[in-house]
């Protein structure tokens, strides 16, 4: 959800689209913007890599930092961070592949944070960015960990807003229940809607889960269609046979590059859960987020970006 249109909305209904549209793999995706994204320099780029398009924003001069956004989300759910950081780095914001306003078929039926990755890794090489600073929120995260995996060389330093390796939960039995609640609540029913061609319900499967009942019916039309321009990847993820693939302690360990983990004060048990197994074995510095819960870039932005730039400056 960008700021501009949450601001404009009734406390009661700001603060439910806050508080409790937050997605475990990703958040409800900004409506579409209608003014334009800023200067005419600022509007988006296409660049072509791994057979597909992807939309693109760069802004600013010296070390890259790259901005990864979350599940049913895109490019423009970092607007205020390009501004802020252009002031130090160049910083490029991506839609990946089956986000707005990307045109690219669905060809996979595994997609995953691992095809992300590779995507990722395409576009550092085409716009020859050299070693990256990766900002990564949700999935975003969650791809930025395996371009660290399979590409070391390409990554600086990697920031994790809650990267969603859910299935670290499992080795766990408390873990498990948490994990099994979700899959049986949340993602089985809307890849089974998506199987069904009813991509509707899907969505709304989606926001009711994480909003209540008839929370769908009660936010204006232009924040669902900005929900429905995402939904390609949303189904992608909802009915592919590994969304969520495994991450190996073992190889978790191999991980040398610096990584600080944002953490939302607020955020679902499984976050909270999956992110405690997480820092120690990365070696991570690890910052809670007051008054936050997994959509910390939008609720409480001033702290996630003063400490990403003091970890940015040390690193």
């Amino acid at each position: 959800m960008t700021k501009w249109f949450i601001d404009s909305l009734p406390v009661l209904v700001r603060a439910t689209l806050i508080a409790l549209f937050l997605g475990a793999i990703g958040h409800p995706a900004p409506a579409r913007l209608i003014e334009p994204y800023g200067k005419p320099s600022d509007q988006p780029k296409r660049i072509r890599v791994n057979g597909v398009e992807l939309h693109y924003v760069d802004r600013g001069k010296g070390i890259p930092v790259v901005f990864v956004h979350g599940g049913l989300d895109d490019y423009r759910y970092w607007k205020s961070e390009m501004e802020q950081f252009s002031e130090s780095y160049r910083v490029i914001a991506y839609s990946r592949r089956y986000n707005y306003p990307n045109n690219n078929p669905l060809t996979q039926a595994n997609h995953s944070a691992i095809v992300e990755a590779e995507d990722l890794a395409a576009l550092i090489k085409s716009l020859k960015l050299g070693p990256v600073h990766i900002v990564g929120a949700s999935y975003g995260a969650y791809t930025a960990l395996f371009l660290a995996l399979k590409h070391p060389e390409m990554a600086r330093s990697l920031v994790l807003a809650e990267a969603p390796v859910l299935r670290l939960a499992q080795n766990k039995p408390e873990g498990k229940v948490i994990y099994e609640e979700f899959m049986a609540d949340l993602w089985r029913p809307a890849g089974a809607a998506f199987q069904k061609g009813d991509k509707e319900q899907a969505l709304k499967l989606t926001v009711e889960y994480f909003a209540g009942k008839d929370a769908f019916e009660q936010v204006p039309e232009s924040v669902r269609q900005g929900w429905r321009d995402n939904l390609l990847e949303w189904r992608a993820l909802t009915t592919s046979r590994d969304a969520i693939p495994l991450i190996h302690l073992r190889d978790l360990k191999k991980i040398k590059t610096p990584i600080l983990m944002l953490s939302g004060e607020r955020t679902l048990n499984i976050h909270k859960f999956v992110d405690g197994e997480l820092q120690p074995v990365l070696r991570a510095q690890r910052v809670i987020i007051p008054n936050a819960s997994h959509d910390m870039w939008i609720e409480n932005p001033e702290t996630c970006r003063r400490a990403t730039l003091a970890f940015l400056a040390r690193h």
